[in-house]
């Protein structure tokens, strides 16, 4: 059975099809034209006998229709449908992506204590049981968030990309932003997997990489881990 799986996230859609917990090919969207792509791309030609949709945005009541019509059964994770997390023993303040990341490290790390970090435009920090119980989780800037921030709010500092690699200490003022907003990110993850001794630590998101070449702690690096919740969750209403 093939199932559709959708993560829409604050700068972009990525998706994949799977059977089962077997993810195939990820695409992703970004871009304006958000309904045409869904409609107009992902479900042009199959019908997925379950859509699985995690969305930090509202979508339109009539896209939600429309995209119900085209798949076998939708489960739909927003703000304003927090049922399903808690079906899944979540709170309901969790976004969309927190919640499937969580669920995917039950799955994968089963019986072992987890740190999740996910390093998107927010860096978030979850912790999980080795019982699978949610123990809490704390929200920060993302990298890219940062660098934007200091621009914005500080009258003379420019705006800087992340650096392929970054000093330990900056001897310019574009390099100091460089080694503060890197060795800032890079010292609050390490000190959290530090504080949760014998937690297997696992990095997502767009900068996971990225950080995982930056630290020293044994971590592991799950590029699609919230598509990964979304396919075990879409296995799991196949069953029903």
């Amino acid at each position: 059975m093939a199932n559709l799986l959708i993560e829409i996230g604050n700068t972009a859609l990525k998706a994949a099809w799977a059977e089962g917990k077997t993810l195939g090919k990820t695409v992703r969207y970004q871009g304006e034209k958000l309904r045409g792509f869904l409609l107009g791309t992902l479900l042009a030609k199959e019908k997925p006998d379950v859509l699985v949709l995690a969305s930090v945005r509202d979508l339109p009541e009539e896209d939600i229709k429309d995209i119900s019509e085209r798949c076998g059964q939708l489960v739909l994770i927003d703000r304003s449908h927090p049922a399903i997390l808690r079906a899944y023993g979540l709170q309901e303040y969790l976004s969309p992506s927190r919640a499937a990341s969580i669920i995917a490290v039950r799955e994968l790390f089963k019986g072992k204590p987890s740190l999740v970090f996910d390093f998107g435009t927010v860096l978030s920090i979850d912790s999980v049981a080795a019982d699978g119980t949610y123990l809490g989780g704390n929200l920060s800037l993302g990298c890219r968030t940062r660098f934007k921030a200091l621009n914005r709010y500080s009258r003379n500092l420019p705006l800087v990309n992340t650096p392929d690699s970054a000093p330990a200490a900056g001897t310019s003022e574009i390099s100091s932003i460089e080694a503060g907003v890197v060795s800032g990110i890079v010292f609050e993850v390490d000190g959290y997997i530090a504080g949760a001794s014998g937690s297997v630590a696992v990095f997502t998101g767009g900068d996971a990489a990225y950080f995982a070449a930056q630290t020293k702690n044994s971590i592991f690096v799950v590029s699609n881990l919230v598509l990964m919740g979304l396919a075990a969750i879409s296995e799991d209403y196949d069953r029903k």
